[in-house]
């Protein structure tokens, strides 16, 4: 999964002259870099971004913009850790994830939802409204992001959720919603999620989609590990049985 040919040797030669250096990766998947994050102070990863991808690769390399890209996917450290994603079941084989290899790190080498820019974000003031509610509503969602640097930046706001306890196990978290938003330095604005509970619902063991009471944690971030703040819900009731187009993506408004 590393980089094709003699890519390896030629980035550690150029490494090794003292040059500053940023790596620009073009890759169609995810590859495992570890020798380069340990190395090289950047690294800039391009995906395959077509014919204008020369013009932004240079503005964001120069800094006439400041990045905002999020990984869609999980970066692994070497070949050995794949399968590896963010929101796997909390038990079987992924238990082992709970401690780390005899020669290696059990985290990814960048989670999924992790992206840096030229500026610093603070998460502050999460509210959730009503904190108990039953499967057929929804819930607010509300938190303040300030851009805490000296440059003018976007970032993305991640939600996730976490059902505790359901009749059949469900993710450590799962992406529920998510905002980009352009802050000057020392702006603050809101970011409010109107998370409908269909969100949380899952094929129980009677393949019937259901939303179950119970707990529910709230989780708001950078990145999938990157949480900078959480609370709890409750759901009351009875069971919210519904069928797969009823599932109602989160809404997002920006104060």
């Amino acid at each position: 999964m590393g980089l094709p040919g003699v890519q390896q040797q030629l980035i550690e030669a150029v490494a090794a002259t003292g040059t500053p250096v940023v790596a620009v990766i073009v890759s169609g998947r995810p590859l495992a870099l570890l020798w380069i994050a340990e190395h090289v102070p950047a690294i800039l990863y391009a995906w395959v971004p077509g014919e204008e991808g020369g013009s932004a690769l240079a503005d964001i390399i120069f800094g006439d913009v400041s990045p905002a890209g999020r990984l869609p996917v999980t970066l692994p450290r070497d070949v050995g850790q794949v399968s590896l994603f963010y929101n796997h079941k909390p038990s079987g084989g992924r238990s082992q994830w709970r401690t780390d290899y005899t020669d290696l790190p059990s985290s990814p080498l960048f989670p999924f939802g992790h992206g840096l820019s030229y500026t610093t974000f603070e998460y502050q003031n999460l509210s959730i409204t009503p904190q108990r509610v039953e499967a057929t509503s929804s819930v607010e969602v509300s938190i303040d992001i300030r851009n805490t640097g000296e440059r003018a930046g976007d970032e993305v706001v991640q939600l996730y959720v976490h059902d505790v306890v359901a009749s059949v196990t469900r993710p450590v978290k799962q992406l529920a919603g998510f905002a980009r938003i352009p802050l000057a330095p020392r702006e603050s604005r809101s970011i409010v999620f109107d998370l409908d509970l269909s969100q949380l619902a899952f094929y129980d063991r009677n393949m019937q989609l259901v939303v179950e009471p119970g707990d529910v944690d709230i989780l708001v971030g950078a990145s999938s590990e990157d949480i900078r703040a959480s609370d709890r819900v409750e759901i009351t009731g009875t069971p919210r049985m519904l069928r797969r187009d009823e599932i109602t993506s989160t809404r997002v408004t920006v104060r």
